[in-house]
């Protein structure tokens, strides 16, 4: 309350010096009232000067200064700001909680999601999955990184994703030959020609994109307030 006092001081001395043509032609009371308010000056008028060079003070005969107008400015720019700050501190604050809690909740929600499937894939596949799991840790590593902001294409880390499935499995199926890297490169190139996992890549490119674009932008626009 006392900073909108202030503003309000400010802009009535301004104000006392607009109406100086109707007043005593000497700059006593904008002096008296600016010493009230706290506001030292090197120098206040005794006596009107012109105000050509001014922008907010009157631009004909004032009491007002270069020095005092830059002042008046500051002041009030400062006060307007910190009344701004008080006033909208409870609603960023909510602001900053909610984006903790569903960034902590999404964060777990990756993670727990990371975990089951390991252990489904470990319980089902044994050691042929643990030999090549790291291809699923990476997968997770990047939904992570994109999530938190990082430059991740999510069409093109999906796409790699299961080219690098298809290779470790294609692999795995035909340990009796010895398979090239280029043997893979080329298989890998046709995949949506052989659609060895069928429409899953489709829909799951489709359902990841949608989920973790919206969580990205949502939490982002929380951090922001």
């Amino acid at each position: 309350m006392l900073r909108l006092e202030t503003i309000i001081c400010t802009f009535s001395v301004l104000s006392i010096a607009a109406r100086a043509d109707f007043k005593a032609r000497n700059c006593s009371e904008v002096r008296e009232a600016c010493l009230r308010k706290g506001f030292t000056f090197a120098h206040v008028p005794q006596q009107e000067i012109p105000g050509e060079h001014l922008r907010v003070c009157p631009q004909g005969n004032t009491c007002c200064t270069q020095e005092m107008e830059d002042t008046f400015g500051q002041q009030s720019k400062l006060d307007f700001e910190n009344l701004l700050n008080e006033t909208s501190h409870a609603l960023r604050s909510t602001f900053v909680s909610k984006h903790q809690r569903f960034d902590e909740f999404f964060l777990d929600l990756l993670e727990n999601t990371e975990r089951s499937l390991n252990e489904m894939f470990v319980r089902t596949y044994g050691k042929p999955y643990m030999q090549n799991a790291e291809v699923f840790e990476n997968l997770f590593s990047e939904l992570k990184r994109y999530y938190t902001g990082g430059n991740v294409n999510l069409e093109e880390m999906l796409n790699d994703f299961w080219s690098r499935l298809l290779e470790r499995m294609f692999t795995l199926l035909n340990s009796q030959y010895v398979i090239t890297e280029d043997y893979l490169e080329c298989t890998s190139k046709y995949i949506d020609q052989l659609k060895p996992f069928g429409d899953v890549p489709r829909k799951l490119k489709a359902q990841i994109t949608r989920a973790f674009i919206a969580a990205r932008t949502f939490v982002q626009g929380l951090s922001v307030g």
